[in-house]
């Protein structure tokens, strides 16, 4: 069972390394296991995300982060990828020109080199064969796998993309940053009903959101609040039923530092 372990990890913005964002977070999740974070917006909880997966605008001053034992901050975006860690961005960007199954087929033969140099890649009636039941376990027409990746689509086929690439890739943990952001309840539902057919216990879930409202859905085992670059509150579920109640005014009164 692989853990995602994080300690006293601290953040900058590249281009000003006096700005710091992450202020020493410590956080573990495990495969099988569902964790929430949230807090208020500036809070960092992005920044945690895009770090984990080595954007190149963020850079970690201290601490340090493993995965399945390995140090994550000595490897690529990809070589990341590849280890079994997946993201689900909050503004997915458009591929024209790459279609979603092409893109899905060459990130499939990606890790499976990664794993295996001498391996020759999935073959395509293997990989169209996987695709489809793919999409038919989450409710997705098969005529997603022909779009350009992102190109046209609505905010609610932006968020069922990132969950089909979820499924396909299958990952050890699955970062979600924020994939309730502009999403109706009916599309909400349907993301998160696609995130619960995945989860189980080869997979991880670190949930990013404002609100509590998509945790109707994904029930988390866990639930974390982050505020001015810590984590600072840990719980379970009933935490975030907590937070939805009060806002987060309460954590602003407890946590921020008091002018003399």
């Amino acid at each position: 069972m692989r853990e995602l372990v994080i300690k006293n990890l601290h953040v900058s913005i590249e281009a000003e390394e006096t700005t710091e964002i992450l202020r020493g977070v410590n956080l573990s999740v495990k495969q099988g296991e569902v964790h929430a974070l949230m807090g208020p917006n500036g809070s960092g909880k992005s920044t945690l995300a895009y770090s984990l997966m080595g954007h190149p605008s963020y850079g970690v001053t201290e601490g340090e982060a493993t995965f399945g034992g390995v140090d994550l901050l000595e490897l690529e975006p990809n070589e990341r990828a590849q280890l079994g860690l997946f993201l689900a961005f909050q503004y997915p960007v458009s591929i024209p020109g790459v279609s979603m199954a092409n893109f899905l087929r060459l990130s499939i033969n990606a890790r499976r080199k990664a794993e295996d140099p001498d391996d020759k890649g999935i073959s395509i009636p293997d990989f169209r064969k996987l695709l489809k039941s793919k999409m038919d376990a989450l409710g997705i027409d098969h005529s997603f796998a022909g779009r350009y990746l992102n190109e046209g689509f609505s905010g609610g086929e932006k968020k069922k993309a990132e969950v089909l690439q979820m499924a396909v890739m299958e990952p050890h943990i699955a970062i979600m940053d924020e994939t309730d952001s502009g999403l109706d309840i009916d599309a909400l539902r349907t993301v998160a009903e696609g995130v619960n057919s995945l989860r189980g216990p080869d997979m991880g879930v670190l949930v990013i959101t404002h609100y509590q409202r998509i945790l109707n859905y994904i029930k988390p085992d866990f639930v974390h609040i982050m505020f001015d670059g810590r984590i600072v509150e840990s719980g379970g579920p009933q935490l975030a039923i907590e937070l939805e109640e009060h806002g987060y005014e309460w954590i602003r009164n407890k946590y921020q530092p008091q002018e003399a």
